[in-house]
């Protein structure tokens, strides 16, 4: 039995995975080999077992990010585990027939509607906004920008142009 790679980089919800999941390595930032608290293998539907090769995380518009991605090749769809990304983004996630709703805990405003009309609940975000962030990261951000001062940032994060969190702010230089 052979699986085949993930025809798109799409990302699909998954209220069963304990972690979330990727074949792509070259998709998630900070990627390092899996730390202890990680697990090894993960168990798929048959029960067989796919190592993990690395871990790292992904980052999304909205300021939402994916923590603690394992990278496994033998996985043929990209998997976020719902109750690390509620937990991670401090976020609800609400399902219904037509999709998925992620809403901002504290101010309860939606964040994103994904619409779904097969099997499974893709997180899906605008085109523009979801392929410029899955080709950059902060520090790409900061070597095309340099230092652009405390106003530009400030625009960028309200845009949700990039991600601006205490850790994308260490891969920034001190000035920044």
């Amino acid at each position: 039995m052979s699986l085949q790679q993930p025809t798109s980089s799409n990302w699909y919800f998954d209220s069963r995975a304990s972690n979330h999941m990727t074949s792509n390595a070259s998709i998630i930032t900070m990627p390092s080999p899996p730390y202890t608290s990680s697990p090894s293998h993960i168990v798929v539907g048959n029960g067989n077992l796919l190592p993990v090769t690395s871990t790292g995380v992904t980052f999304f518009p909205h300021n939402l990010r994916l923590n603690n991605v394992l990278v496994s090749p033998g996985l043929i769809k990209n998997l976020v585990s719902v109750r690390q990304f509620t937990s991670d983004n401090n976020c609800s996630v609400k399902f219904d027939p037509f999709g998925c709703s992620v809403k901002d805990l504290p101010s309860r405003r939606e964040i994103v509607r994904c619409d779904s009309s097969g099997p499974l609940y893709p997180l899906q975000f605008p085109e523009s906004a979801s392929a410029l962030l899955a080709t950059t990261n902060p520090s790409l951000w900061h070597q095309r920008l340099g230092h652009p001062g405390h106003e530009v940032l400030s625009k960028l994060a309200q845009s949700f142009a990039i991600p601006c969190n205490n850790s994308a702010s260490q891969t920034l230089c001190h000035a920044c």
